[in-house]
């Protein structure tokens, strides 16, 4: 039997405002706290838990950038020919964006969305690599860079193998107690919240099954290694959109040529413009300033949350929506989905949380970033004492029961 395993679970978009008045795993890691997150969508906030670093310092934001000097989607401009009934489908991009990912060899997470095909080979893909694994940053190191220059085994949840695909090869490693430490990646919340919003009977549903999961990851834990340290985290929480905006129609109203004047991508929350003329930058300004339902960033205000990239490699001007308005269509969708994240991180439903089983997570510990911190401080003082100790592995009869027991499915 070992003697400490931090497990660090994260559970994608379960914010603050989602469990603050819900039991969610009250009984487990009944020490609870808000954290605020990092501005941008999961593309920056996943990378800033995993490295301690804004996106500024590691150049993880946002996914797609105007950069047709070194864009890898040139092959695909001829699907521009086939009828846009077809390439539209969210079926069709879906296998379109497994296939790209296959033939380009990116490692990290990939989709299409609703990149228009005529242009998009004047658009690049910035998480070429997974921020799951070492070396997995687009500048620096992460904490699977650290545990390996420290020699630290751990597990790490691979996305591909699915929510329960993972807990299980979790469980096996800490049957076998050979990690020191283990970071399990939910990230089914997220989508689930997505289409149904976060007022849905569904949600209460889904964290009931989270808990049973939880408590069997905890029994069969607590059989191997006798100090089990519990860390439940997410990046984000989610808003309900209850208000659209078609940016797109109102720009194009302009009378000024995409690709000749301008560049944009519409995500979801934010536009990001690129200008190729005065004139073209002058008239999106004056008009953007003039949009209720959101407003342009200032360096400033892009400087303080840590996103004014000096090159501004994704985008010159940012101009984000306010929290519940939906920038639709866009180029992450032609139709509306009933909740999304990515506005302000001071936006009351932008916060993220953190559940513990220890009442000692320090003070300090009050943004997404700082989780790494926590994960350093936890593996180093895992790795020292089940080093230090001999190693005996035995068997325990509840735990190895609850191991062979089949998980209980999530209902939503």
């Amino acid at each position: 039997m070992k003697s400490i395993l931090p497990l660090f679970v994260f559970v994608d978009a379960c914010g603050w405002e989602i469990i603050k008045d819900d039991p969610f795993v009250t009984g487990l890691a009944p020490y609870r706290r808000r954290l605020r997150s990092v501005f941008g969508y999961s593309s920056a906030c996943i990378p800033s838990i995993l490295s301690g670093r804004m996106p500024v310092e590691h150049r993880n934001w946002c996914y797609f950038v105007h950069d047709p000097k070194h864009s890898p989607f040139r092959p695909l401009r001829w699907l521009r020919w086939l009828p846009s009934a077809l390439t539209g489908r969210r079926r069709v991009r879906r296998w379109l964006s497994k296939y790209v990912k296959m033939r380009l060899k990116f490692r990290g997470y990939f989709d299409l969305y609703n990149m228009p095909f005529r242009d998009i080979n004047q658009y690049d893909f910035s998480e070429k690599k997974s921020p799951l694994q070492p070396g997995g940053m687009n500048c620096g190191t992460n904490i699977f860079d650290h545990l390996t220059e420290h020699g630290i085994p751990y597990h790490v949840s691979e996305p591909a193998r699915g929510e329960q695909g993972n807990l299980e090869a979790l469980l096996q490693d800490i049957a076998a107690e050979k990690i020191d430490f283990a970071f399990l990646y939910w990230p089914d919340l997220d989508g689930l919240l997505h289409r149904v919003g976060n007022q849905s009977p569904e949600i209460f549903l889904k964290l009931r099954a989270y808990e049973k999961d939880l408590n069997r990851l905890m029994a069969i834990s607590r059989g191997h290694y006798t100090d089990v340290r519990l860390y439940i985290f997410s990046d984000h929480g989610m808003a309900n959109c209850d208000r659209r905006l078609d940016l797109r129609s109102r720009i194009l109203s302009l009378n000024l040529k995409p690709g000749n004047d301008y560049a944009v991508v519409y995500d979801s929350t934010m536009a990001r413009f690129w200008f190729f003329n005065e004139n073209a930058r002058q008239k999106i300004v004056d008009y953007l300033k003039n949009v209720p339902q959101g407003k342009i960033m200032t360096d400033e205000e892009l400087e303080n949350l840590g996103t004014l990239f000096p090159d501004r490699y994704f985008g010159e001007l940012i101009f984000l929506v306010s929290e519940g308005v939906l920038i639709v269509p866009s180029h992450m969708g032609e139709r509306p989905i009933r909740a999304m994240h990515g506005y302000h991180p001071d936006a009351p439903h932008s916060y993220a949380a953190l559940m513990a089983n220890r009442d000692t997570v320090p003070a300090d510990i009050t943004a997404i970033p700082d989780i790494y911190k926590l994960m350093v401080a936890e593996a180093g003082e895992a790795h020292a004492h089940n080093r230090a100790q001999p190693q005996q592995t035995t068997t325990f009869p509840e735990a190895t029961a609850a191991l062979r027991r089949p998980a209980v499915p999530a209902k939503a």
